[in-house]
């Protein structure tokens, strides 16, 4: 009974253990580095979670419409070193984002850079190709 249990509880351990693993993924996993977009939106949401930080942006087409993405940066933490605070992106923020579309064509993309109105740019890259490009990104 007793080396049932422990066999029980090794199993457990080792399935959370890998959960974290299956959660992150590489740039090449789901970005496409020959897919580069560049959207000019306001923010809509800012979200400051583990493994990445998200950053969701309204963008007007030329035809009118609003098209939402999801925009992918680096960890909170990464976020916080390159001078973003959870004040930078508050809804409303006019941004352009440099960045890599997702694989899968739909509208999310993992971010290189993102420039402010006033030209105040920031790295906001985790897992992109851009970050050899950026001795700062480390």
């Amino acid at each position: 009974m007793r080396l049932r249990l422990c066999a029980f509880v090794a199993s457990v351990t080792l399935y959370l253990a890998a959960v974290p693993v299956w959660a992150h993924h590489a740039f090449q996993a789901e970005y496409d580095d020959k897919k580069p977009v560049h959207l000019v939106g306001k923010v809509t949401e800012m979200e400051w979670i583990n493994p990445h930080a998200w950053i969701h942006i309204d963008v007007t087409g030329p035809d009118g419409k609003v098209t939402t993405w999801m925009v992918e940066c680096g960890s909170p933490n990464i976020m916080l070193r390159r001078g973003f605070t959870k004040r930078s992106l508050e809804a409303g923020t006019e941004l352009e984002v440099q960045g890599y579309q997702a694989k899968s064509g739909e509208n999310k993309a993992n971010g290189s850079s993102v420039t402010f109105k006033d030209g105040h740019k920031l790295f906001v890259g985790g897992s992109n190709p851009d970050d050899r490009n950026n001795p700062g990104a480390r």
